[in-house]
This record gives structure tokens, sequence and C-alpha cells, in this order.
């Protein structure tokens, strides 16, 4: 707990010291920070959690109806303000894209076309007319993803030899195998193992007779161009092509020795991971998937199970109006994490009832029972936490580092649950880490880069690899705790993070938009390390300074994904002004003129709510793929960024939080996998 009676002086004796202007600096700081956390603490629900909207492309509302049309289920009310909101996210193009500000997308503007034809948009409609002319222009039907091409299978639209295969027997393969479905990302997983059982059953369900895309093909040959050799003849993409056309010819068999054993194992681990969880993988796909797999399994819509699941997936609508919305999935013990940690930041008290009743929900919500995670980390307690609501089989190291941060702080009224708690979450996280030094999300050296090749890993994100945002999320809470650097464990993570480090300086950002995430989360780290004055932190602190805008503020499109070129240029936000700040604060002095534009910027956006304006999209789901916008991070973040700059301002001590000591997690490689 922050040390209230002695910092309070210190405005005070600084004041007397400073001119008029910067009086009334300070005093507008301390208005606006006290304005942020009114207004994040009037968002905290009954129960003590907080959760913001979870805000993603036109994707997931195409598919809904897609959706909703094979199980027989679109009302009219909830297709009309479905279609009102994809027609209403239609570019000047005539194309959809993935994030805002960004160009038109091949597989959101084909879903979206779709969709709108299942909802009675006629094909001759200005607007759809513009719609097919950009589909063409961004190479038809046929160079869709893979994903977009088994729904329109599933419907019935496009030929099943237009799908990768998917065949069931791969959950026969043992997880020592070089591929197995624990080689892959957990996401992955969810997402393919229903896909295995509407592979191997090739269901059909028809759409109406409008709903074809034939004119939506560029090529009338039907080249698939994902199905296109690989111009080496020794390369990974050319091998798994090979077993693709190897396991189409398996499919025209009459006899397949392994399949039912192989649909037996596939439906188990289905109906296993719809226990303990909001859905399968509480997320969007793996959910709509896992409801196709049981319909194909004989399932009724009626059954209690499946609608249970869609039920699940009705949790994510939004209705606004006269629109309807999806969210991707939704993130309350993230946002509760980020809530308690800047609202600690800004002052709170740690006995503060809203962080005690959070704290209350954060510990009642800890995964205690087992996931995917212990096949590749065996002999492991669990003690992580996840990102949903309820998500027992996929807690993450992400998540889990965040929550450890918060909850240390917490002066909680049972301190013996507490401790036990942290103890669990911490050893769980040390657990997690990779050979190569850093943390990954949810699985531990999920690192096979050959399985990207695979035809169906087109949504950029086969493998769980270490990242340098999360290992730098563990970091600071292993610095925070005043972890010396010396450890083994430590230091490992630390060289993992000076490889990731760009030429230039700035980390890459695997969960946030971008390069000012990245840099943001591995600045902050080190500093806790006391490694902030080395040269690869100003040299990242040199960068950063670079590419601050000239309004002091930060900003980064979704585009420097496709191209590092554009690394940190867009229009300034709130929210990665926020992180350009942590990370100055982090490397450089406190008085330096790029830390006073920022904390400037971030002062005059404030509206008089005590929030920030925010339209950009600054989360990332699957890079290049898949982006999220966080309606909390706008907020969340500032009130951290501000609270931390006035903190080191006054001098305000570090807070005393709840630390384990190194000796009490010896290293062990002792439940190490071989590969």
């Amino acid at each position: 707990m922050r040390q209230r009676n002695q910092a309070e002086s210190v405005p005070q004796q600084r004041a007397q010291r400073l001119t008029y202007a910067e009086v009334r600096f300070d005093e507008n700081l301390q208005d606006v920070i006290q304005r942020s956390v009114d207004h994040l603490l009037s968002l905290q629900t009954p129960e003590g959690y907080w959760v913001g909207e979870l805000e993603a492309d036109t994707t997931l509302e195409s598919d809904y109806i897609f959706f909703l049309t094979v199980l027989g289920k679109l009302d009219n009310r909830r297709c009309i303000k479905l279609a009102n909101y994809i027609r209403r996210r239609q570019l000047p193009d005539g194309g959809w894209n993935i994030y805002i500000g960004g160009p038109s997308e091949l597989n959101a503007t084909v879903k979206a076309y779709v969709a709108l034809k299942l909802a009675g948009d006629s094909p001759t409609a200005p607007h759809m007319a513009r719609a097919r002319c950009q589909i063409h222009e961004l190479g038809g039907v046929e160079a869709t993803n893979s994903y977009t091409r088994l729904y329109l299978a599933l419907g019935g639209v496009l030929p099943w030899s237009y799908v990768p295969a998917i065949p069931p027997e791969l959950i026969l393969l043992p997880s020592w195998f070089f591929l197995n479905i624990y080689s892959m990302s957990s996401w992955t997983r969810a997402i393919v193992v229903p896909l295995m059982l509407l592979y191997g059953g090739k269901p059909q369900w028809d759409l109406p007779p409008n709903s074809g895309v034939e004119e939506l093909f560029r090529d009338a040959s039907g080249r698939i161009p994902a199905f296109e050799w690989d111009r080496r003849l020794v390369s990974w993409r050319n091998f798994f092509l090979v077993l693709d056309r190897l396991f189409k010819l398996h499919e025209k068999l009459p006899w397949k020795p392994l399949r039912k054993r192989a649909l037996r194992r596939a439906k188990q681990w289905l109906l296993e991971h719809l226990e303990r969880s909001e859905g399968l993988g509480a997320i969007y796909p793996a959910m709509v998937n896992s409801v196709f797999a049981l319909r194909a399994m004989g399932y009724s819509i009626d059954d209690p199970l499946t609608a249970r699941e869609i039920g699940h997936l009705a949790d994510f609508e939004i209705e606004d109006g006269d629109t309807l919305r999806m969210q991707p999935c939704v993130s309350p013990i993230w946002d509760t994490a980020l809530a308690m940690f800047s609202l600690q930041e800004a002052g709170l008290p740690a006995d503060h009832p809203a962080l005690v009743k959070a704290a209350s929900w954060l510990l009642d919500n800890q995964v205690l029972g087992g996931g995917d995670w212990q096949i590749n980390n065996p002999g492991v307690e669990p003690g992580g936490w996840a990102f949903e609501f309820r998500n027992d089989f996929y807690p993450d190291v992400d998540d889990t580092g965040f929550v450890l941060m918060a909850l240390q702080r917490v002066a909680y009224p049972d301190p013996a649950r507490l401790e036990q708690a942290l103890r669990r979450g911490t050893a769980w996280v040390l657990s997690m880490q990779n050979r190569d030094g850093g943390w990954g999300a949810f699985d531990r050296d999920n690192d096979s880069t050959f399985l990207t090749r695979v035809p169906f890993a087109d949504h950029n994100a086969m493998i769980d690899p270490s990242t340098g945002d999360v290992t730098a999320r563990v970091l600071e809470y292993l610095g925070r705790s005043r972890w010396p650097a010396s450890d083994p464990r430590i230091r490992r993570a630390v060289e993992f993070l000076r490889r990731d480090q760009t030429v230039e300086g700035p980390w890459y950002g695997r969960w946030g938009v971008n390069y000012i995430y990245g840099t943001s989360g591995a600045l902050r780290a080190l500093e806790t390390l006391d490694l902030h004055r080395e040269p690869g932190c100003q040299r990242a602190a040199a960068w950063l300074r670079a590419v601050q805008n000239p309004d002091g503020g930060f900003g980064e499109s979704c585009a420097s994904y496709d191209d590092p070129e554009l690394k940190a240029r867009g229009q300034s936000t709130a929210s990665q002004t926020a992180w350009g700040l942590i990370g100055l604060l982090a490397a450089g002095e406190i008085s330096e003129p790029a830390v006073k534009q920022s904390v400037s910027y971030l002062l005059d956006q404030q509206r008089e709510n005590g929030t920030w304006a925010e339209a950009a999209i600054t989360g990332t789901g699957f890079p290049r793929v898949f982006y999220l916008k966080y309606h909390y991070y706008r907020n969340v973040f500032p009130l951290y960024a501000l609270s931390r700059y006035r903190n080191m301002l006054e001098g305000t001590p570090e807070f005393e939080v709840l630390r384990f000591r190194p000796d009490e997690f010896p290293p062990t490689n002792g439940n190490r996998r071989s590969k």
C-alpha cells in the first residue's frame, strides 16, 4: 500500500517552487485522474468485476446470419438488425474491412455479400453490385481462406473439394508425434476438432436457392490459389499439399479402418471440452463450429446440450437501436485486472471496497481444474486465470500475469486465501516458461513453425510461440516482486527479450497494436528489474521519441502488421499514447519534453465524464487476419499512465505488495518434454 501520509506532503512542498502555469498543470493532472477514477468505479458490476465491449469486424455478423440460417433460427428481427449493421460498415469501394481505416478485405467482403443475400438483398442492388466488383478485384471467391470455403461447402454452394482436408484421424496421432492437435495453438485446436467431425461426415445444409456464389468467381476454372504448389520442389508447403491430396484420396475409399474410432475420439474430446466452459474455448469461431458438429452428430436443435451452446453464442449479441452486432468473446478477467491495476496506481487504498470486491471475484474465478496446457506441461498443479467468465480448459499466461499484479496489492480480509491463490498462480506461470526463455499465451513450447504451412493454417495463428509482450508481462510481475535479474528464469527471459528486439529498437506486439504496445510492455518490465539503463532500452526509448506525433500522442494502425515500414504511423489514440508514455517513463527522464507532451495530450483529450474517445482498433486477435477493439483500453491505460507520471513526479514510494522469494519456487526441468 502507498505511504500516503508521506506522499501527500510532497505536492505541497513542490508547489512552493513551481510557477503558476506548472501549478495549474498539476491541478489539471489531479482533476483528470480523479474524473477517470470516478468513471471507472461507476462501471464496476455488483458482483465486483468490470467488463467492456469487445468489438471486431463484420465477419462475426455475417457468419451469425449464416449460422442462424443453417439452424433455422434466423428470425426477422435479428435478420434485419444484423443486415443493417453489415450494410452500414460497407466501404465506398464496395468491400468490407477487418479494422477501422483499413482496406477492403476479401473474406470479410465475401461473407458480407453471402450474408446479405441470405437476408434478402438482391444481387442486382447497387451495394451488392459494388461488393461483387470488389470481390473480383481482390481475387474472387476462389482466393478466400479455408474457413470461408468450408462454410460455403456446409451450405452446399461450394464442393468439398475446395476445402482443405481435415480428416478425423488426425486426432488419433499421439502427442509426441510431430503433427498432432496439441502441436497446434489452443484456439486452432478448438476450431479444428469440430471441423474434423464435419469433414468426416460432410453434412450439407442447403441454403436458400438464391444464395449461390457462382457470380463471385473471377476464374471460371475454379482454380484454388491455396492449393498451388510452392516453386521449390522440397518445402513444407508442398509436403502438406501432398498430404492433403492423399487425405482426399483416402476420403474416396469405401473402407476407412480408423474412421469410426477417430470420430468417437473427436466426439469425446468435444463433449468433454464443452463442460467447464461457456462454449468451446469461449470464442466465437470454435463455438459456432461446435454447434455445427453437434448437429452433424445427430443432436437436434432442441437438445439441451445444443440449446445451451446456442445460448452461449446469443450472449455475445449487442442490440443497439436498429442494429445488432456480435462480440467474438467477452473479457471480464482481463478487464477487471486492468481496472484494478490502474485504480491502484491512481491511489485507491489497498483495502478500498471496490478492490476487495474485485479481488474476491477474481479469487473465485481462478482455474483449479486441468486443461489442454497439461499435455506439454505435465505434473504441474493448475492455478492460472482465463480471459472469459468460464473457460477452464484454457487459462492463459497474459491474464494470469496481470491478475497476479492486481491481487498482490490488495489488503484482502482473508490473507491466507489470497496468499494461496498467488502462490498457485505464480507456480503455474513459472512452469509455462518455454525452452527459449520466453512465454507464449496458452501452451508451452508450442512453436513448430512448419505447421504454418498446413493448408488450413491461413488464419495466421497456427502456433503459440513465445512473444515479447507476454514475456514482458511475466517479467514485470516478477520484477515487482523484487526478484533479482540474476535468477536463472529471469535471465533466460531477458535474453529472449533482447533477441526479440528489432534493430531499430522497438518490440513487436503480438496481442496489441503493435510496436508501440510491445515496446511499452518490454520497457516497463525491464525497468522493474533495474535494467532500463541498458543500451537496448535506451535505443527503444529513442525510437519512441522519434515516432511521437507532433500533437504529443502516439498512434499506429493495424497496417503495420502487413508492412513493418508503417510501424508507429497513425493518428494519435488515447490507449497508444498511454503505452508510449509508459515506455518513456520506464526508460527516460520524467522531465524530458516527450513525456510532458504525451501527458499534455492525454490531459487535453479527456472528456468531461472522465473518458477518452477512441475510434481505432488497438487490440490484436490474429495478426493480419482478425483484430479487436477493447472498449476499456482508451480509459484504463491513460489512467494508469497519468497516475504513474504523477507518482514519479511526486516521488511517491512504490506500493507494498505481497511477494514470494525465488527460492520458494526452485527452477526445475524435470517435466520438460523433449522434442
